[in-house]
């Protein structure tokens, strides 16, 4: 790895920069505007058609889309302007969203037409995620791209937190607004762009050589060590330390204990705790611990949760221990996509982030499905030997030389083409 010199010109904080926080916030009104969607979905159909089925196929469809678009997704953000995808995928979800409530109110809504508007809504998320990451790099110094990838991460888990508490709220006055109340916040988000005055990528970026296929992004990881095996153990620990696994698995445990249902709640919450807690931490751990400690820890907490919820399965401890594996995700994925935006050229960018965002998806529905399956053969113990006998050889990797000596992001330079 070659390093380069420490920046001379004196760094305006993030706070300042303008044109950074209004990306973030109206990234923020977005995130909030989809998780309240996303909750209402399930709600509409259980009050309209009484079916959890329904429910569970729009959710693994909406799962499904958004990891397949990821890989074209990456290709339009290297190729067309990314403030402009950006608005157009707000755009789009704010018509859908406020004619879906518009329908509610006139009592004309159907599975069909449901699951429509959230596969299309999904389609417009997957091509926004990687135009907003990969700006990023274009408004922000790099010397403070960690801190920078690390407020980021706040966004996503705090939406985590408002999004669904909304929702609930917002539907039981009247059913459409929860879309409504998302369609007018992706018009905030909307709004909050044009306030945006610098390029959200170089110039050359947008120069068309021919030449821009999908499949680089994957080569380009492949290329670089520090990707390559940080992301393999992503995989592994999205396989089976996925939000809706651990949940399945975690709500299945206290349901075979008896446990009330307000018990299983809020056990579950503190997985969103964790991760908020995890967010507003990222960059202070970027900052005081090194990568390789990071990585490190990231990885062993795994095997050992696992064992543990393997041999108290209790509810409340299963909890906590979920809270704490959560913790590390905001942390791990700041300084990841920080390595990511140092290392890929910006006229590559988002095609690192579609082969990122598929292969980081594609193994969750696996992970689902596997925990569903051996839970019901073998109880929790099964299911949570299964999750450690996956967690201790990925772990293993955190040994090979590339993860024992990781520089820090800011350290690294551009790779060239």
């Amino acid at each position: 790895m070659v390093t380069k010199p420490p920046d001379t010109e004196a760094l305006v904080p993030l706070r300042r920069n303008t044109n950074f926080q209004a990306l973030w916030t109206s990234e923020a009104f977005a995130a909030v505007a989809k998780e309240t969607a996303e909750f209402a979905y399930p709600l509409l159909i259980l009050a309209t058609t009484g079916s959890a089925f329904w429910a569970g196929v729009i959710a693994s469809v909406q799962l499904a889309v958004a990891g397949l678009v990821s890989l074209p997704a990456g290709k339009l953000a290297d190729r067309f302007d990314r403030k402009k995808l950006l608005i157009t995928c707000n755009l789009i979800r704010v018509v859908l969203l406020g004619t879906l409530g518009l329908l509610i109110f006139a009592d004309f809504v159907n599975i069909p037409l449901i699951l429509g508007i959230a596969v299309t809504s999904a389609i417009c998320l997957s091509i926004s995620q990687p135009a907003g990451l990969a700006a990023i790099k274009a408004l922000v110094p790099p010397a403070q791209l960690p801190t920078a990838i690390s407020q980021n991460q706040i966004r996503f888990f705090g939406a985590t937190l408002v999004g669904p508490p909304a929702a609930g709220a917002l539907f039981g006055i009247a059913r459409a607004f929860p879309y409504l109340g998302a369609a007018v916040s992706f018009l905030v988000s909307t709004l909050l762009l044009l306030f945006i005055k610098k390029p959200m990528q170089a110039a050359d970026t947008l120069a068309d050589d021919g030449k821009r296929h999908a499949i680089d992004g994957f080569r380009f990881i492949r290329r670089q060590p520090i990707l390559f095996w940080s992301l393999f153990w992503i995989m592994g620990s999205n396989l089976v330390f996925n939000h809706t696994g651990v949940f399945i698995a975690l709500a299945a445990t206290a349901t075979d204990e008896g446990t009330e249902s307000a018990m299983i709640g809020v056990a579950v919450g503190f997985a969103g705790v964790g991760g908020l807690v995890g967010s507003f931490f990222a960059s202070y751990a970027l900052k005081k611990l090194t990568p390789t400690t990071i990585m490190m820890l990231a990885a062993w907490i795994g095997p050992v949760a696992a064992t543990l919820m393997a041999l108290f399965p209790n509810v409340v401890v299963m909890g906590v221990i979920t809270g704490i594996v959560f913790l590390r995700g905001p942390i791990v994925s700041a300084l990841f996509l920080a390595y990511v935006a140092v290392l890929a050229p910006d006229k590559l960018h988002g095609r690192v982030l579609g082969a990122v965002f598929f292969l980081s998806m594609i193994v969750q529905p696996i992970g689902i499905f596997s925990i569903g399956a051996i839970f019901d053969i073998g109880g929790a113990v099964a299911t949570f030997t299964f999750v450690g006998a996956v967690a201790l050889p990925v772990a293993l990797t955190m040994f090979t030389p590339t993860m024992r000596k990781l520089p820090r992001p800011e350290e690294l330079k551009e790779t060239t083409l």
